[in-house]
């Protein structure tokens, strides 16, 4: 029988994507958000799935503390965490812009992670369950994004805390692993607007899933997992076959790729917006 999945900032864009996935799937599934109204239409959404909504965020120290407090009510083993918040960019360059906006930026995506990792992830390790805490890390994380430079910056602290973590939480036999985003997220509201090459909410969510569903604790893990090869660690957890090999990615063709439309990114931007104007 599945463990149930704990969604954080489950009533976001992107949360909502993989909440969705995870009870398409079958996964008992806890929404947490800090939007009481959003996980009301969400309950009445899903009704009839096994769904628990819970009130609460991570934001800081007390936050945290007390939304753990309150999963271990529940005594429910856990056999995953998923932080889903990926916040929206604010555009400009870190040089027309005081220090104190780049320390605030940093502020607001990097505390909450380490509050979310002090307190949840003993609770998963209490578990007993091998279980898996996955943070969907945001674009910008590996190369600047141009015109978002406050981003790249305080995402790839994310990330560098992701390694800390993954380290550190093999002690008690937790998985911890970000799944790297190289461009902005597709969702319904900006579907008008956005590039072909950014991925949709719903794709994240089942590659999401497909790292928490890892069951053997035998191969290796890698900290930060890049969107475009995590088709191939789901195949890996799956009988092997030769319809399976073939519809393996290649993953040092794909970075490539990735790198190539990460740079070109702005250019469509601009043509874009220049379009939109006129």
């Amino acid at each position: 029988m599945k463990g149930p999945i704990v969604i954080i900032d489950a009533a976001d864009k992107l949360g909502r994507a993989i909440v969705e996935a995870a009870l398409d799937e079958q996964w008992p599934t806890i929404a947490v958000s800090a939007d009481a109204s959003a996980l009301k239409v969400m309950r009445e959404q899903h009704s009839g799935a096994d769904l628990v909504t819970l009130t609460g965020s991570t934001r800081d120290e007390t936050n945290s503390a007390a939304l753990a407090a309150t999963l271990r009510e529940l005594d429910r083993p856990i056999a995953g965490i998923v932080i889903a918040a990926v916040s929206e960019p604010l555009r400009g360059r870190v040089l027309d812009s005081p220090a104190h906006e780049l320390l605030n930026r940093i502020d607001a995506d990097l505390l909450p992670q380490i509050a979310a990792a002090r307190h949840l992830l003993p609770l998963l390790a209490a578990s007993g369950r091998n279980g898996s805490y996955v943070v969907v890390g945001s674009p910008g994380s590996e190369h600047p994004w141009a015109g978002y430079g406050a981003r790249s910056v305080a995402a790839a602290a994310v990330t560098i805390l992701t390694r800390v973590l993954h380290d550190e939480a093999r002690a008690f036999g937790v998985r911890v692993q970000q799944l790297t985003l190289s461009r902005p997220v597709r969702t319904d509201e900006n579907r008008a607007c956005a590039c072909d090459g950014w991925p949709s909410a719903a794709a994240i969510g089942e590659q999401v899933l497909a790292l928490i569903e890892q069951t053997d604790t035998r191969k290796s893990t890698d900290a930060v997992v890049r969107f475009a090869s995590t088709a191939r660690v789901k195949a890996d957890t799956q009988p092997s076959s030769s319809s399976s090999d073939n519809s393996r990615i290649d993953t040092g063709n794909q970075h490539v790729l990735d790198q190539t439309l990460h740079a070109l990114e702005p250019i469509f931007n601009s043509i874009r917006e220049n379009g939109e104007r006129k």
